[in-house]
């Protein structure tokens, strides 16, 4: 459970590193109210998966899936650059993510 409470936690994360974008400097109510909305139920989801799984683990798994999904998504929608070595930083945070999955 304490797993999928993480990949929930980092998936918020996410969503509100993009979020960002959208408040436009905390000028504008709605994507403001969601993006803090995100920041605090991403924050409360990785203390409770904290409880069981290692700090040092859930932190960077939190942190990488962020970074990953922030990455990706700002390719997407706001047409940054995806050259090689982007991609290939992006690849080495995954299979960090998945290496630290494997040996937790």
């Amino acid at each position: 459970m304490a797993w999928i409470l993480l990949f929930i936690a980092g998936l918020l994360e996410v969503g509100w590193a993009v979020g960002l974008k959208f408040t436009d400097g905390f000028s504008r109510p709605i994507p403001t109210t969601l993006t803090v909305l995100s920041m605090i139920a991403s924050i409360v989801l990785l203390g409770l998966a904290v409880k069981t799984l290692p700090l040092g683990t859930a932190y960077a798994i939190w942190t990488g899936i962020g970074t990953v999904g922030a990455v990706t998504l700002g390719i997407f929608l706001f047409g940054e650059p995806a050259t090689a070595a982007r991609i290939a930083c992006i690849s080495l945070i995954v299979a960090g993510i998945a290496g630290l999955k494997l040996t937790t």
